[in-house]
């Protein structure tokens, strides 16, 4: 039988340095530093000792519980496991799945709340060190179905960065001693949906995006001192969207995406380049690129225009495409109703994947956006609804539902679901892959599963 924290392995050798970026596929002996991996695209090389069964007894090494509410993902540097929580004293309000008005809120601002970050030993779940950054009534609602630990931390392997992102960045070094904290001015939200877009690492800079009602921003600060390095103002309202690095043949760049416009800046904050692509009402997949293309998708469930774009190395200026334009010089490829509403899509042996939130599972072409299927139910019975982002290894790819189960896909051109795996209760983080191991929070927990 399986008990909690209990650990039959110990991970050797010596991690590798990390890479913000990388078009390859990730491989599974990397560490897992930021929201959705290396490459915030999770398509892992084989490993036949990842596991592709499980249950809440099944291929369970261990299981932690997490008080509180939060559903940033695990992030992994050496043994050491972080993520955060948000707790209040009280009957406060539950997160809930499916989809719903969403003008109902669970406010709870009468309510002191703690605001908790995690350090958690990776071969055992033992909780290696925790900190409470915060306590206090909270300033800013939220979406009943999010929490106030949304955003997902980011480590370099020195200093590991946690973002509330109508609080507080905070950083401190891997043995939880508080090494800066930048406190931020909370704005007024579309909806009082509140924040959700995730801290980047690149070079000497953590670089955040807080897109809202009043003063949108990107910043970068350093991340030795927490020194504001630059600012840059936006012209937009509403994006949950975790800024990507891309590193191409050409340059580096940061790529954001916002209801307004997509744009691209250098690493200083100044534009380089941007598209109006009509994107969504709400952006919250994150751009990510694969084989020399990024990849830009927003696909809110009510609108009728929800693109994915294609976009080449190098551009400059105002690329957006004339009407009825499928391609240009830098959009490689254009689809204007295949964007996801809350799931990031996937980029896996050529082939562009995506889960839309009631799980219709599409597959295109990922180099010239040609359709191979669409709308094919990957829940054969039951409800489900998605919001984590699908990951890929070991030619199978796995989308989690907000129910807990995870539904695997067999990798190809034929749309084939093979099986589900349950945990049995509300999941919305994305997983993290190292090693042999499969990290996966759920609404009350953190399970480790591997082949036992």
């Amino acid at each position: 039988m399986i008990t909690e924290k209990t650990s039959r392995w110990f991970v050797a050798g010596m991690c590798v340095l990390f890479a913000v970026m990388v078009v390859s596929p990730a491989s599974a002996e990397d560490t897992w530093p930021q929201f959705r991996g290396p490459a915030m695209n999770p398509a892992l090389e084989d490993n036949p000792n990842l596991p592709d069964t499980w249950s809440t007894t099944e291929n369970v090494e261990w299981v932690t519980d997490i008080p509180g509410l939060g559903w940033s993902s695990p992030v992994v540097w050496g043994n050491k496991v972080f993520l955060t929580t948000v707790d209040a004293a009280g009957n406060f309000e539950q997160p809930k799945d499916g989809l719903y008005n969403a003008r109902v809120f669970g406010r709870s601002l009468d309510l002191e709340h703690g605001w908790i970050v995690y350090c958690l030993a990776l071969d055992s779940g033992e909780v290696l060190w925790k900190k409470q950054v915060l306590t206090e009534k909270p300033v800013v609602s939220r979406h009943p179905k999010s929490t106030y630990a949304s955003e997902t931390p980011t480590t370099d392997g020195e200093r590991v960065y946690f973002l509330f992102g109508d609080v507080g960045l905070y950083c401190f070094d891997m043995e939880g001693n508080a090494v800066w904290t930048h406190e931020i001015q909370p704005f007024k939200t579309r909806g009082d949906y509140g924040a959700a877009a995730s801290p980047v690492l690149y070079d000497d800079k953590v670089i955040m995006v807080y897109d809202n009602l009043e003063s949108s921003y990107i910043a970068a600060y350093n991340k030795v001192t927490g020194e504001e390095m630059w600012r840059t103002a936006r012209d937009e309202t509403m994006s949950f969207a975790t800024p990507y690095i891309w590193e191409n043949d050409l340059r580096t760049e940061i790529v954001t995406m916002g209801d307004n416009r997509t744009r691209s800046y250098d690493l200083n904050g100044n534009l380089i380049w941007e598209l109006d692509g009509r994107n969504s009402y709400v952006c919250i997949p994150s751009p990510f690129a694969s084989d020399g293309l990024l990849y830009l998708d927003s696909g809110y469930v009510g609108d009728k225009h929800r693109p994915v774009y294609a976009i080449r190395p190098g551009a400059n200026g105002d690329i957006t495409m004339a009407e009825g334009q499928t391609s240009s010089e830098f959009v490689a490829w254009y689809q204007p109703e295949a964007g996801n509403y809350n799931a990031s899509p996937l980029v896996y042996r050529g082939l562009y994947y995506c889960v839309r939130d009631r799980g219709g599972f599409e597959c295109y072409d990922a180099k010239t956006g040609e359709p191979v299927y669409s709308q094919k139910k990957i829940v054969d019975k039951g409800r489900a609804s998605f919001t984590s982002s699908p990951w890929a290894y070991n030619g199978k790819v796995f989308s989690l539902s907000e129910q807990g189960n995870t539904y695997v896909v067999e990798a190809g051109r034929d749309f084939k679901l093979l099986h589900q795996n349950s945990l049995g209760e509300m999941s919305m983080a994305c997983p993290a892959i190292v090693g042999d191991r499969l990290l996966i929070r759920t609404v009350s927990k953190l399970y480790s599963i591997k082949k036992m």
